[in-house]
């Protein structure tokens, strides 16, 4: 292949490409630029105080459920065991007494959102959504309590267990859509393997090689014309 052809090869490739290579240099450069604990929100989580030496929980009381899991956990309001069904679900159960609690409140949810919160900002409403209708920053197939703040950052409270599923700030909302740009899927933003993707790799990385053989041609051509 001559190298005017090579070359006419790479601009209509770097044409091609060029969108998604500055989108994609763009959302990384942003992802990089922030602490990802920053944009989890770290900062913003309460550490809860352990678990009193000496203390002997009550077992908790059980439903005619094949158990996944049982773990004991310090909430805001207290020690609770959480009980993790095999059919997904989850309840939760008060370590002191074993009793299974209801479902968690629009106002318990407000005060654990509180409780699981380091910081000041006033809460600004409260939400509850069902596992089918799970807020698209939330990513989870569970019914949760949706406690916002004043800037706009939100607390996710498992509406069965009271734990506390995620925090997601406004810069944690902008990282996602970065995410979706770097992955080329602002639908799901979880897809990393699609044949848009791969296609646009495939080509920028034969343009980069176009690039080179046509760096090492005329760096030939150059010594060539050198020599004689």
């Amino acid at each position: 292949m001559k190298y005017s052809s090579l070359h006419r090869w790479h601009i209509w490739l770097g044409w091609l490409v060029g969108v998604p290579l500055i989108l994609w240099t763009l959302s990384g450069l942003f992802m990089v630029l922030i602490p990802i604990e920053d944009i989890r929100g770290e900062h913003l989580r309460a550490e809860m105080p352990p678990i009193e030496a000496g203390f002997e929980p009550a077992l908790p009381a059980m439903e005619v459920r094949a158990v996944k899991t049982l773990t004991l956990e310090q909430q805001p309001s207290g020690p609770a065991w959480i009980i993790a069904y095999h059919d997904g679900g989850k309840r939760r159960a008060d370590a002191r007494t074993g009793a299974l609690l209801p479902p968690v409140t629009a106002i318990e949810a407000r005060s654990l959102a509180a409780g699981y919160y380091n910081g000041n900002m006033p809460i600004t409403s409260v939400w509850h959504f069902p596992a089918d209708q799970s807020p698209f920053d939330l990513r989870r197939d569970r019914p949760s309590w949706q406690v916002s703040l004043k800037d706009n950052t939100r607390f996710y409270i498992d509406a069965d267990s009271g734990q506390l599923m995620a925090v997601r700030t406004p810069r944690w909302r902008i990282f996602d859509f970065m995410w979706g740009l770097h992955i080329m899927d602002l639908q799901t933003r979880e897809d990393t393997s699609h044949p848009i993707l791969i296609g646009f790799a495939a080509i920028s990385l034969l343009a980069l090689l176009l690039a080179f053989a046509m760096q090492i041609w005329r760096q030939k051509r150059a010594k060539r014309s050198r020599n004689s």
